[in-house]
């Protein structure tokens, strides 16, 4: 283990946290970082635990990883860890509530959903969206001009998704479709 300035550590950087194990930074904010942990799942850590290592490894070459393979390093770790998703609250005035779909004829029954379960729905799409687009910024076949016109679709269903901005309780996790995009 080694005792460096863990407030500058990159993503992809291997820990190890006295209480949660061995885990890889996945995930940058200010004071924290997104750790995916083997045993216990991905968990927001403050930069200055002292319960949280740098491991370093032993006998390793130096070598520049380019940004396609830091990519792809990436992606086998989405892929091994597919089915961990990124917490997000729902807005605490939708906590415990009802999503009623109301046919136009009263004779048939309006179908109730707890917006916990549609919110979490919404969520799953978000985050597949956001792996799509790494599948299609990692492919090696398709051109540049391809990688973006499917970006451009990506950015389109982000759009339409806008609606569903309410639910959630941070700004931060909004959906942004093609005008959140524009440079003002």
């Amino acid at each position: 283990m080694s005792q460096v300035d863990q407030t500058t550590l990159g993503i992809g950087t291997r820990l190890q946290h006295t209480l949660h194990g061995p885990g890889v930074i996945v995930g940058i904010k200010y004071a924290t970082y997104l750790i995916s942990f083997i045993h216990v799942g991905i968990k927001e850590i403050d930069k200055t635990d002292p319960q949280l290592e740098e491991i370093i490894p032993e006998n390793v070459s130096v070598e520049v990883e380019t940004m396609s393979q830091v990519e792809q390093s990436l992606l086998k770790i989405l892929k091994m860890w597919g089915g961990i998703t990124e917490t997000v609250p729902l807005g605490d005035k939708w906590v415990k509530g009802t999503m009623i779909l109301q046919p136009f004829d009263k004779s048939l029954k309006p179908k109730e959903i707890p917006i916990e379960d549609f919110f979490h729905k919404i969520v799953m799409l978000r985050d597949r969206l956001r792996v799509l687009e790494q599948h299609i910024n990692s492919n090696k076949k398709l051109t540049d001009e391809e990688k973006i016109d499917l970006q451009q679709y990506i950015t389109r269903c982000y759009g339409s998704l806008t609606t569903f901005n309410v639910l959630f309780k941070n700004r931060e996790h909004w959906f942004v479709g093609e005008k959140g995009n524009r440079e003002e």
